[in-house]
C-alpha cells in the first residue's frame, strides 16, 4: 500500500515506523528537516520537507497514486486542508486526519465529501480519556480493550499474591466458576510471551491477559490479584484536554478533583464542570497535595503534557499514600523505566492512538486493532465473511484454521452472544472474531485469512 503520512513528530513517527516494519510504500512530510533526517536514518521510507497542505509539496510526496493519506500534524487546520486538497485535487481513495480540538469533534457534519472530506478523524484525547476510564473502571486491571462494541473486553491483569490462581493450572478457573466463561490467551512473564494451555500454571507477576464478555470482567480479574474495593477519590493533576474530558465522563460516578497551575483555566473548568473540585496550584506542590488528602485518593493521574511533571507529581503522590497512580509518558523510553518501579500504569498515547490508525490501514475487514505490551503484540477484531469455499475461516473450526505462529483465536461474538474460542468451535459467516497476535511479523499472515477470494459477491 502507498501511504502518505503528514506530520513527522511522535504521532506521525510511530505510524511510519509501524507501517515500514509492514512492507508499505510510506513518504513522511514535514517543515522539520531534523526530524525528517532522524526518521529518513531509522526507516526504509521517503521524506519531504514542506508544508504538509500544499498542492505542490503533496504532489512531490506522490499523492497522485497514493492510496491512503494519513494527516497528524499538530495542527487541525493543516490536516483538515491537506485532506481537503488531496480529495478534491487528487482524488486520493482514503484520508485520515487527526483532530484534537473540541470545537472541531462536536460538529459531525462538518466531516464528508461535500464539506470537508475526511473518512476517518482520529481523536488522541477521547481515545487516551476512553482507555483510562476503562482502568478506573476495573481496579486491578493494566489495560482494557473493547471488542464488538464493548460485548467482549480483553483485559490485562498483574498477578499478585492473595488471587486464587496463583500457582494453580490455568484449567483450575473452570472449578473455581463453573458457570463463567473467560479464555487466557496470553501471559507475559519477564518480558516474554508465553502462549498458555490448561496445564500452564500462573505464577506472582506475571501479567495475564484474558478475554471474556464484559459482565465477567471484575471476576476473573479478583481470581488472579486479592479483590480490590471499587473506586470513589479521583485526583487529576492537569486540566487540559485531557483532564477536562475524563472528568466530565466521570464526575457522575466518582468524587474527582482536578489540579491546574494556570488560574484562566482553572475558571474556565469550573464553569464547564458540574461537580469537580476544581484546585490552583502545581502538581508536584507537596503541601498542597497533603492538605487535599491525597492519602485518600484511590486513583492519582498525572494528565499534563510534561512528562517530568507527570512522574515527579507521581512519584510524590504514591509517596504520600494515594493507593494507585497512573502517568501519561509520551517518550517511550520512560514507560518500562517507571512501570517496573513506583508507578502503577505508564499510559502511552502514541500506543493508544496508532491502534486506531491501524485499523484502517489493515487488509480484510479488520473492525479494530489494538497494540499491546509497549507496540510488541496486537489484539484485533476482524469480521469473517463469505462461505466454506471464498473464506479461509468460514466454516471451519477454530483448529482447523491455518493461524501462523504466535496467533490465538480468543472469542467470536456473533450478535449478542460472545463465544470463547474452543478447538471445536465452528466459525461462521459475519462472526467477529478476536484475536491476539504476539509477534507483529505475523500480521500480514492473518490479514490474508480475512481476505474473501475474488468469487465471491
Amino acid at each position: 500500500m502507498k501511504i502518505i503520512i503528514l506530520g513527522a513528530g511522535q504521532v506521525g513517527g510511530t505510524v511510519a515506523e509501524n507501517l515500514a516494519n509492514e512492507a508499505n510504500d510510506i513518504t513522511v512530510v514535514d517543515l522539520d528537516a531534523e526530524r525528517l533526517t532522524n526518521l529518513g536514518d531509522r526507516l526504509d521510507i521517503r521524506t519531504i520537507q514542506g508544508m504538509a497542505s500544499f498542492p505542490k509539496v503533496l504532489r512531490q510526496a506522490g499523492v497522485d497514486d497514493a492510496d491512503l493519506l494519513v494527516a497528524v500534524t499538530n495542527s487541525d487546520e493543516v490536516n483538515m486542508v491537506a485532506c481537503q486538497v488531496a480529495y478534491t485535487l487528487f482524488h486520493t481513495p482514503k484520508r485520515i486526519a487527526r483532530i484534537r480540538n473540541a470545537a472541531y469533534l462536536d460538529k459531525e457534519e462538518l466531516f464528508n465529501d461535500e464539506a470537508i472530506p475526511i473518512d476517518v478523524i482520529i481523536s488522541p484525547e477521547q481515545l487516551v480519556t476512553h482507555y483510562i476510564y476503562r482502568l478506573i473502571e476495573y481496579p486491578g486491571s493494566f489495560q482494557v480493550i473493547d471488542f464488538a462494541e464493548g460485548k467482549a473486553q480483553l483485559v490485562a491483569v498483574k498477578s499478585y499474591y492473595g488471587g486464587a490462581l496463583i500457582g494453580q493450572q490455568i484449567q483450575h478457573i473452570k472449578t473455581l466458576l463453573p458457570h463463567i466463561e473467560a479464555r487466557i490467551v496470553a501471559i507475559y512473564r519477564n518480558d516474554r510471551p508465553i502462549l498458555p494451555n490448561g496445564e500452564t500454571i500462573i505464577e506472582v507477576g506475571d501479567i495475564v491477559f484474558f478475554i471474556t464478555a464484559k459482565s465477567n470482567v471484575q471476576l476473573i480479574i479478583s481470581l488472579l490479584r486479592r479483590a480490590e474495593l471499587a473506586n470513589k477519590k479521583i485526583v487529576i493533576a492537569g486540566g487540559g484536554n485531557i483532564g477536562e474530558r475524563l472528568a466530565e465522563v466521570i464526575e457522575s460516578r466518582y468524587q474527582v478533583k482536578i489540579i491546574e497551575h494556570n488560574l484562566s483555566r482553572c475558571k474556565e473548568l469550573s464553569e464547564r464542570l458540574n461537580t469537580s473540585i476544581i484546585l490552583q496550584g502545581s502538581v508536584s506542590d507537596k503541601d498542597l497535595l497533603v492538605e487535599e488528602n491525597i492519602s485518600e485518593a484511590d486513583v492519582f493521574l498525572a494528565l499534563t503534557n510534561d512528562d517530568e511533571a507527570n512522574i515527579m507529581s507521581s512519584l510524590l503522590a504514591k509517596q504520600l499514600g494515594a493507593k494507585k497512580v497512573m502517568t501519561i509518558v509520551n517518550n517511550p523510553a520512560y514507560v518500562d523505566l517507571i512501570q517496573a518501579n513506583t508507578i502503577d500504569i505508564a499510559i502511552h498515547p502514541q500506543s493508544i492512538t496508532i491502534g486506531s490508525l491501524l485499523t484502517h490501514v489493515r487488509r480484510g475487514d479488520m473492525v479494530s486493532v489494538h497494540s499491546l505490551h509497549q507496540g510488541v503484540a496486537e489484539a484485533i477484531e476482524a469480521i469473517a465473511h463469505g462461505d466454506e469455499h471464498s473464506s479461509k475461516v468460514v466454516g471451519r473450526t477454530v483448529e482447523r484454521v491455518a493461524l501462523p505462529p504466535g496467533a490465538i483465536i480468543g472469542a467470536i461474538v456473533r450478535g449478542d452472544e460472545v463465544i470463547i474460542a474452543h478447538d471445536d468451535t465452528l466459525i461462521q459467516s459475519e462472526d467477529h472474531i478476536v484475536l491476539l497476535v504476539v509477534d507483529k511479523k505475523y500480521i500480514s499472515d492473518v490479514e490474508r485469512l480475512f481476505e474473501v477470494n475474488i468469487g465471491f459477491f
